[in-house]
């Protein structure tokens, strides 16, 4: 995905080659084949150009020629929109309302763990892997019904997830077998080209 030229390209995302938030936004361009320039970012030295573009120095931004955004959620929304095919929301407003839903209980059930699970706290570690695991597990069966999350096409429902399960082993989370459904899934979208394609050398390490 990254551009190798003396042209600087017209789009750049500054992202973090662990971070799961920049890796669904990545997963997003490789999906729609969309050609940019990946910088990648270590959280503890942030380039001076990303400084001067994005107020809260957060990963993942994109720069779009004049356009600048810096929120995970909406960079993924953005790039759907400017790149309409395929498309990853659905194109009623029921369905963008629901996938939306789902976005936002991903966010807040499960994304909003991952400070807890990557931090020096052990015991806020370890209520942060069950609150994770346990829902994790509740969600499973709905896998047995359709090959995506609640749908027969992959969305971006599905682009918020797989960075989530592809990172369980570094969060020490192991799935057991009554969610042999979800591992299935995991293991379809794994195998996608466009997921292949959106791992960092860092990302593909965590189950190599």
């Amino acid at each position: 995905m990254a551009v190798s030229s003396s042209r600087r390209p017209v789009m750049i995302i500054y992202s973090g080659d662990l971070c799961p938030y920049s890796h669904r936004a990545r997963l997003v361009m490789t999906e729609k084949n969309i050609t940019a320039e990946v910088v990648a970012v270590n959280d503890g030295n942030l380039p001076e150009d990303l400084l001067g573009l994005n107020p809260y120095n957060s990963l993942p931004t994109l720069v779009d020629r004049d356009l600048v955004i810096y929120e995970s959620r909406i960079i993924m929304e953005y790039l759907d929109e400017r790149y309409p095919h395929p498309p990853l929301m659905p194109i009623d407003p029921i369905g963008r309302a629901q996938s939306r839903l789902f976005l936002y209980r991903i966010e807040r059930d499960w994304y909003s763990q991952l400070d807890a699970l990557t931090g020096t706290n052990k015991g806020k570690a370890e209520e942060a892997r069950t609150i994770l695991r346990d829902g994790l597990i509740s969600i499973a069966p709905i896998f047995d019904e359709k090959p995506f999350f609640m749908s027969n096409e992959f969305s971006m429902v599905d682009c918020s997830l797989a960075p989530l399960l592809w990172r369980l082993p570094l969060y020490g989370i192991e799935l057991p077998a009554p969610a042999k459904a979800l591992t299935a899934y995991a293991s379809r979208i794994f195998r996608r080209p466009g997921f292949g394609a959106s791992l960092s050398a860092a990302e593909r390490a965590i189950r190599s």
